[in-house]
């Protein structure tokens, strides 16, 4: 493979990730109805190319979830905490109507990605900046440190069928990367659960890497030059906040970081 061919992807990937830094930067610096607007955006895209690629033939019914999902959203600041979790996952079994095939996978990754929707909302509001400055961090050293060491190491991959270009050394980049995080911010109790985020980020990568592939395409959408879709950037990032979200409901985070 020449060198443009390994690297080619590299400055559209670098310039969408520093506009998508910014941009969400601000977002979470500001929390609040910002954050929650961003949110609700990011769940409806994300539903919207969902569906786009598990039934390429209903385009108006991936944007009428889509709309519906962003809806859901926005609508929890106005419901009571009990309705939570049954409002957020009735997008899913709404737009089972305009899916034809593996439903039962559209259902529970649906729903994953609108629980994880809240988990990071909840995340910024209850927990903090910091919290949420943490989580980040750990998914984009897990995804730069596994790109950088996975074409200058190589090695046997992690799960080729469904992800050829993940190697066992990128992989084992982004837990170090990962539980180095962890270190610096608070020590070895933080840095054990951002391994565990870290892994849950990568697999949320292959669990959409799957769906990519059942449906014989590249990517989600075309939205994001160099990253593909909203569900190709965003898909490791919502599997960290679900994983997140679990953890802090059944154990409590670890010591506070910083």
């Amino acid at each position: 493979m020449s060198a443009d061919g390994k690297w080619g992807d590299l400055p559209a990937r670098v310039t969408s990730g520093v506009v998508m830094l910014v941009l969400g930067a601000f977002a979470i610096w500001q929390g609040g109805l910002i954050f929650h607007v961003v949110m609700a955006a990011v769940a409806g895209l994300m539903i919207w190319e969902l569906i786009r690629m598990m039934d390429p033939e209903k385009p108006s019914a991936a944007f009428q979830n889509g709309l519906l999902a962003a809806a859901v959203v926005m609508s929890l600041g106005f419901i009571p905490s009990t309705f939570f979790v049954p409002v957020l996952v009735a997008p899913a079994f709404v737009a089972l109507s305009a899916i034809k095939k593996d439903r039962l996978i559209f259902v529970l990754y649906a729903a994953s990605l609108m629980l994880a929707v809240f988990g990071f909302l909840l995340l910024r509001e209850t927990a903090g900046l910091t919290w949420v400055l943490w989580m980040i961090a750990v998914v984009v050293m897990t995804d730069i440190a596994g790109y950088f060491a996975g074409r200058i190491l190589g090695g046997p991959k992690f799960w080729p069928s469904i992800s050829p270009k993940k190697t066992w050394s990128g992989t084992a980049a982004g837990w170090i990367a990962a539980a180095l995080i962890g270190l610096v911010m608070a020590g070895p109790g933080l840095a054990l659960v951002s391994v565990a985020v870290s892994f849950a980020s990568q697999l949320g990568d292959i669990a959409e890497s799957a769906i990519k592939r059942r449906s014989g395409i590249k990517d989600s959408s075309n939205l994001i030059p160099g990253h593909g879709g909203v569900l190709d950037r965003f898909d490791g990032m919502m599997a960290a906040a679900l994983v997140v979200l679990i953890v802090s409901t059944v154990v409590g985070l670890p010591h506070h970081p910083g």
